[in-house]
């Protein structure tokens, strides 16, 4: 019996929406050499990471085992695959691979942290193979809402795994390339040991629709649109600008790009040979002085981001360009969780513009890049594998998904961040438990999630903070009386007075009342002043504060 076995460790991706990040290993236990395919970020809300600017995976484990890892394998260049290549590929320094239009963001990411283009390697299409170790890698054409999207052929000496990336089943998906079923029979003929499988649709029950049923609804919008027409989308979804330029040029509009990031995709795109016939486009100086009706404007901000133009626009001005009344605005767009209220928030500021708004409720004007439930079906009966690992979804996806493969008669295990698991046998277990947290990029330092700096400025935020000052002379005795200066708190208490006073009185009563022990004693000093505060903000205001206390001593 061979000691020799195939690993699967998901460090990002498995339960959550975000942050991919996934590890393969062949080898003795212990003694694997390992892959990684994606180095993906999240990103913060103001709920529970206030100030974070993103949130990267916790690649701890992969630093410990840096000498195990052969390459990097990147899918395709959404954020949450890509974006957090540059932030840790120093502490990695190893060989990146990707398609051309992945790799050519990735050398823009990179770039940012002084690393030279030679450090992304462009592959070509299966049936061209990368050799990493044991493992021969081919990049396996898969649409998806962003060009040059690629399933992963694995190949090891244990088997052939499967890793399908973010897919859908599209046979015209307008920009790139089309789903290809012969092809991945072909894949499937000498047998799949393991399918690892995006899960984000799985409770959708119709099949997907192709990117190209949105076209002709969207000439029709633009169309009858009798004044200005502005639409968002991702960015990314370079195949959705196109559709959305196409039918502004067709409707005999000039086609003007707003956002660094929608910008930046598009030549990516172009440079890179993915994209061609992309109508003409305008530059917003020139959109501004051409009648409303002849310009069609599409722009960055279909998640409610702050800065972007959508946001900008709705909020007054962008780049010369102003809003008027009965012009359209349309989000060619999902909106993800979390950003509802950032969206309404825009919704109801074009409202409040007099701006006809137009949203994806109608199931007209934008398509998912995810495969939905009878496309999972339909990728599992072409490739048969004998195990199936859902990633890419949350807790909730992942169990469905693994009931979906057992329906099919076919082992399914829910694997989560941080379990490692073995893919050898005829059933995949669990060997061992991973710390997979998270990393936050907090300004320009990394921070460990559990560190406690986002948990204080959370605590902060939602009770307030005190500072209080008290010297005390050479004797040991106070000098003056303790003051305090208020943050994030209301000025007046139940008692009418001002609560900085308040405050103030008690303190100097409790350090009238201190024993010699306590005056000599900084840590007793901090700790019942601090219980002061907090007590007597309570009874003035209904919350205790957060409190900083400094004893300053004259020597």
């Amino acid at each position: 019996m061979s000691t020799e076995r195939i690993i699967y460790l998901p460090l990002g991706g498995a339960g959550e929406i975000g942050m991919n990040c996934y590890v393969y290993g062949y080898g003795k236990p212990g003694e694997e050499r390992l892959i990684v395919v994606d180095l993906g970020v999240a990103f913060p809300d103001m709920d529970g990471t206030p100030g974070v600017d993103l949130i990267l995976p916790d690649i701890t484990w992969l630093i410990e085992n840096r000498s195990r890892i052969e390459a990097l394998f990147i899918t395709h260049a959404h954020e949450d695959h890509v974006g957090a290549v540059g932030h840790h590929f120093e502490a990695l320094g190893v060989p990146v691979y990707a398609r051309a239009f992945t790799a050519n963001l990735a050398r823009q990411k990179l770039a940012e942290y002084g690393f030279g283009p030679e450090t992304v390697k462009t592959c070509s299409k299966w049936p061209e193979t990368v050799q990493a170790g044991p493992f021969t890698v081919g990049f396996l054409p898969i649409s998806h809402s962003i060009p040059e999207s690629s399933a992963l052929v694995i190949d090891t000496p244990g088997g052939r795994l499967v890793h399908s990336g973010d897919f859908k089943l599209d046979s015209d998906p307008v920009v790139g390339e089309a789903f290809d079923p012969e092809l991945y029979a072909e894949i499937a003929s000498g047998g799949v040991k393991a399918l690892i499988c995006d899960s984000t649709n799985v409770f959708s029950q119709h099949a997907g629709r192709s990117e190209s049923t949105v076209g002709p609804e969207i000439v029709k919008l633009v169309e009858s649109a009798p004044n200005m027409v502005v639409a968002t989308t991702f960015a990314s979804n370079v195949a959705r600008v196109k559709t959305l330029a196409e039918a502004g040029e067709r409707a005999g509009r000039s086609i003007c790009l707003m956002g660094r990031a929608m910008r930046r995709m598009v030549e990516a795109a172009v440079e890179t040979g993915v994209l061609t016939g992309f109508p003409r486009v305008v530059a917003p100086e020139d959109a501004v002085q051409m009648p409303r009706e002849n310009v069609m404007l599409i722009v960055t901000g279909s998640q409610g981001e702050r800065r972007a133009a959508s946001a900008q626009l709705s909020r007054g001005k962008y780049n010369g360009v102003e809003l008027k009344p009965g012009d359209l605005f349309l989000f060619s767009s999902k909106t993800i969780p979390g950003n509802e209220k950032d969206v309404i928030r825009i919704m109801n500021n074009f409202s409040e513009l007099g701006v006809d708004v137009v949203d994806d409720s109608s199931g007209l004007y934008h398509v998912s890049g995810h495969a939905n439930r009878p496309d999972l079906e339909r990728l599992q009966d072409i490739l048969q594998p004998q195990i199936v690992v859902p990633m890419h979804g949350e807790h909730r996806h992942l169990r469905e998904h693994v009931k979906l493969a057992k329906q099919k008669g076919r082992a399914g295990v829910l694997a989560v961040n941080g379990m490692m698991i073995d893919l050898s046998g005829n059933e995949p277990s669990v060997v061992e438990w991973i710390d997979a947290g998270r990393t936050y990029l907090d300004g320009s330092v990394k921070i460990g999630a559990m560190d406690g700096i986002v948990r204080d400025r959370i605590r902060m935020a939602l009770n307030g903070h005190v500072v209080v000052t008290v010297i005390l002379d050479e004797q040991d005795e106070p000098l003056g009386e303790p003051w305090c200066e208020l943050m994030g708190l209301p000025e007046i208490g139940r008692s009418t007075a001002p609560l900085a006073e308040v405050l103030e009185e008690d303190l100097s009563q409790f350090l009238g009342r201190a024993s010699e022990k306590t005056l000599t004693d900084d840590g007793k000093i901090e700790e019942g002043m601090r219980r002061i505060v907090r007590n007597t903000a309570q009874t003035e205001i209904g919350k205790k504060p957060e409190v900083t206390v400094i004893v300053s001593r004259l020597s």
